[in-house]
Formats: structure tokens, C-alpha cells, sequence
């Protein structure tokens, strides 16, 4: 075996990690996603008004306390969007995503936190023994307003009398 044969393998390796080490770099420098397919983040100056945009929701007229943000991920953005309003209302809004189930409270453990809520200074809803939820899959239930989402989930919390926090969750 000549030195030349000896040196193919690892001038293949070389030119193999070189080609995998430009490939992951970003040509323009603009696109939002990580190249280390790792990490998240959350989306500079981006709020409800993306949130509500994303999610094909209307924030109500007399909702207060609105706030919104989106976090970048690997594989797929989560877009937060919370607001009071009053019960009625709320459910209506629960009603407009056309999940399969009402609004409910969960009867076993609630899934573990994820700690979304906390980037916008709220509790998570899940925290709250009494919150009522209802996930949906748009386009499993024929919403042609929502093509583009996989997964909405809606807790609604009742906080003072006649008020309460919505909050919802979209991939």
C-alpha cells in the first residue's frame, strides 16, 4: 500500500467535515432559525399582534392585559397569545377553534410544565388545578382558516369575578 492510498481516507474525512461545516452555515445571514438545530429562542419584536396573526384569531375589543411572543425553534415556531376578557367571551373563542371537546378541566395530572407562559411574566395555566382546556388540530377538524397550524391548545382561568385569562398555545 502505497502512502498516497494511505492518505485518501483521511483526506475524505477532511473534505467531509469541511462540506458538513459549510453546509450548515447560512448563506444571507437572515434566516430566523438556529443552525445548530439545538436551541430556541424568542423572537425579537415579535408579540400578540404575530400571535393573533398566526393563529387566525381576532383579540376581542374589550380584552385587556394582552400580551403575546414567539418562540424560534428547530423545527417549529410556538406562538404564545394571552389576554383578559370575560368568561363569555372566552369560551366563545375556545368555541371558534372547533375543537372536538368543550372546554374542561383536566381529571388526571396535568403535563408538565413547559415554562412558555413565564417568558410573558404570567403562571402557566397548567399550574391551576381549576383551569379549563380544549386542544385542536385544525386541519383534522376541516378549519380552512388554520391550514397552516398543527396543534392550537386554549386554557381559560377564571380569575376575579367576571374576569378571566385566556391563554393559548399554537405550533
Amino acid at each position: 500500500m502505497n502512502d498516497r492510498s494511505a492518505l485518501r481516507p483521511r483526506l475524505l474525512a477532511v473534505l467531509g467535515a469541511a462540506l458538513l461545516l459549510t453546509s450548515c452555515s447560512r448563506a444571507d445571514g437572515d434566516d430566523h432559525r438556529p443552525t445548530d438545530g439545538r436551541t430556541s429562542r424568542w423572537g425579537k419584536g415579535l408579540g400578540a399582534s404575530e400571535a393573533s396573526a398566526f393563529m387566525q384569531l381576532e383579540v376581542p375589543k374589550n380584552a385587556t392585559e394582552v400580551k403575546g411572543a414567539v418562540q424560534i425553534n428547530p423545527q417549529e415556531d410556538i406562538y404564545l397569545l394571552s389576554f383578559v376578557t370575560d368568561d363569555k367571551t372566552a369560551v366563545g373563542v375556545a368555541e371558534d377553534l372547533r375543537p372536538e371537546k368543550p372546554l374542561r378541566v383536566r381529571n388526571e395530572n396535568p403535563p408538565s410544565s413547559t415554562e412558555l407562559f413565564g417568558h410573558l411574566g404570567l403562571a402557566e395555566p397548567q399550574s391551576n388545578k381549576d383551569v379549563r382546556w380544549a386542544g385542536v388540530c385544525p386541519p383534522c377538524v376541516g378549519d380552512s382558516r388554520r391550514t397552516e397550524i398543527q396543534w392550537i391548545e386554549i386554557h381559560v382561568l377564571e380569575l376575579a369575578a367576571g374576569t378571566t385569562r385566556v391563554y393559548l398555545q399554537a405550533f
